[in-house]
């Protein structure tokens, strides 16, 4: 993928900080929780990059695992798996709402499945050699954490601290997010 070089400028230009911390992410149980996809995503084209979709809270990891699955036919109806996720990267980007009309993302797209210009950002992002994009959740009101796990060979590894059985639906039907 060919990069634009004032998106590259508008990104060069944002906070960069060093992210130091827990995380959460939620899965299907019996998927390691540390397995990054290469599957694609909101910050990431399929097949380009492997990442690590994570948030700074634990609601915010549920909500975007009641997002996904909520709009499958039919829903699944097994519990989730919520993991909690040391992590240690001294080069993230940090995207705040403010940030994202400046790179060409208004408001409502924000909030939409057709993720071509986040996903532009987040493969700049990588091309960079940013090990992680904050980045506030379209799903809950808290920041995601997207880890570039390829560029974060060279560092600590990321280690799981623990994690959980989640009743997913029921706290999607308890946060207005299911039926």
């Amino acid at each position: 993928m060919v990069h634009d070089s004032d998106l590259l400028d508008k990104l060069s230009s944002l906070e960069v900080t060093h992210f130091k911390g827990e995380v959460f992410r939620a899965t299907r149980k019996n998927l390691d929780p540390l397995a990054a996809s290469s599957n694609g995503g909101r910050w990431m084209p399929r097949n380009e990059m492997n990442v690590l979709y994570t948030s700074l809270t634990e609601d915010g990891a549920i909500a975007e695992l009641t997002y996904h699955w909520g709009m499958l036919d039919p829903r699944p109806s097994k519990p989730a798996n919520l993991s909690r996720i040391k992590a240690d990267l001294p080069q993230s980007m940090r995207i705040l709402r403010t940030d994202l009309e400046t790179l060409g993302i208004q408001e409502h797209e924000y909030q939409q499945i057709n993720y071509e210009k986040m996903q532009k950002i987040g493969h700049a992002s990588a091309f960079l050699e940013f090990h992680g994009l904050l980045v506030p959740s379209a799903r809950w009101n808290c920041e995601n954490l997207i880890i570039f796990t390829e560029n974060i060979l060279q560092l600590e590894p990321l280690e799981l601290i623990d994690e959980k059985e989640v009743d997913w639906v029921k706290w999607g039907i308890e946060n207005n997010m299911l039926d």
